[in-house]
């Protein structure tokens, strides 16, 4: 989860302003966190505090109204009708992270993962998208390597994830779909060597900047166990305390280290 959030801060100054490169500065004025933080936090308020996905999906965005939300999603979060709207956007996988930390068997994961995506992301490709995202970060905490990560995410969800960076890189454009991220993002994830390499490759590849970096960051964190103490600290300024709050609550209950 604080993969996901970092990954969004970091990517939030270049979702409308690309760069096809890993050389920038992680943090600067311009840095906020978006809809992709606010969701992952709202995820992690309802497994943590057991309220309803609906509640917290409509809670923590009435709460901070102005991060980026799509329209659909927004539509749906101000209005009565609980009903989901057949998403395939990769909303339902940026904020599902959290999953992958509470619970301890794939099928918990995934059925979870389901749940989470079901309340807006009623699509196959919503709901593929959130559940690969879980599981990624679910194998990635119990260890298992890159290659297992990839061959199982792949197989089950039949993700291409044998492409390099570099050939995806040139011709990759702006895609808020599932089907269309996050394999890239699992993708950023698999060719980097540390927390911050994963979130490098993930912005360098250009499109939904922000969505891809907190998809990476979120396995990443998982994969490689903490997130180094200057992108803790980059974040920590942010991020308002509230959130904050509840990052420290969900770690110390489900005994995540950081």
């Amino acid at each position: 989860m604080i993969g996901a959030i970092a990954g969004d801060i970091i990517g939030s100054r270049f979702e409308f302003n690309n760069i096809k490169s890993k050389d920038f500065d992680l943090f600067t004025e311009k840095s906020r966190f978006t809809d992709d933080s606010v969701l992952t936090i709202a995820t992690a308020d309802g497994l943590l505090n057991r309220i309803s996905y609906i509640e917290t999906y409509k809670n923590w965005p009435r709460k901070y109204p102005n991060q980026g939300y799509g329209h659909s999603f927004t539509k749906w979060m101000k209005g009565n009708n609980p009903f989901p709207y057949g998403s395939y956007g990769n909303g339902s996988a940026m904020r599902v992270s959290p999953v992958g930390w509470v619970f301890d068997t794939k099928e918990q994961v995934l059925e979870e993962a389901k749940r989470s995506a079901m309340v807006t992301h009623s699509h196959p490709e919503g709901i593929k998208g959130a559940q690969a995202v879980a599981l990624s970060v679910f194998l990635a905490r119990k260890q298992s390597d890159r290659k297992e990560i990839a061959s199982v995410v792949g197989k089950m969800f039949d993700y291409k994830l044998d492409q390099s960076l570099d050939e995806i890189r040139p011709g990759y454009t702006f895609d808020v779909s599932c089907q269309g991220s996050v394999p890239q993002a699992i993708i950023a994830f698999l060719e980097s060597t540390s927390f911050e390499d994963a979130i490098r490759n993930a912005i360098s590849i250009g499109g939904d900047s922000d969505t891809i970096a907190c998809i990476s960051g979120a396995i990443a964190h998982a994969y490689y166990g903490e997130v180094p103490k200057e992108i803790l600290q980059g974040m920590t300024k942010i991020l308002p305390e509230d959130i904050i709050a509840l990052i420290d609550d969900f770690t110390d209950h489900f005994q995540i280290n950081y």
